[in-house]
């Protein structure tokens, strides 16, 4: 249990890349009312709120499989079982 549990908290570049796409999927800096122009019969601003969401997705899988040790949390659920049978 001594060992270093690898997680994405603990990098601020993450939580940084996190607020960086919340605030450009939410398109609050666009002028009020404008629909033009259509995108894939999208009016723009749902055409950047639909590809933000699949950005943070992306990012999301990433931060999980790059820098979310989950083995390292099953080791250390095991650990009290092996203590109880030895």
């Amino acid at each position: 249990m001594g060992k270093e549990v690898k997680e994405p908290i603990r990098y601020i570049w993450i939580w940084v890349a996190l607020v960086v796409i919340l605030l450009i999927s939410i398109p609050w800096y666009l002028p009020k009312g404008t629909i033009y122009p259509i995108i894939l019969g999208f009016p723009y601003w749902a055409f950047i709120s639909v590809v933000s969401v699949i950005c943070l997705s992306a990012f999301l899988v990433y931060i999980m499989h790059k820098y979310w040790d989950m083995e390292a949390l099953m080791e250390d659920e095991k650990e009290p079982e092996e203590k109880k049978e030895g």
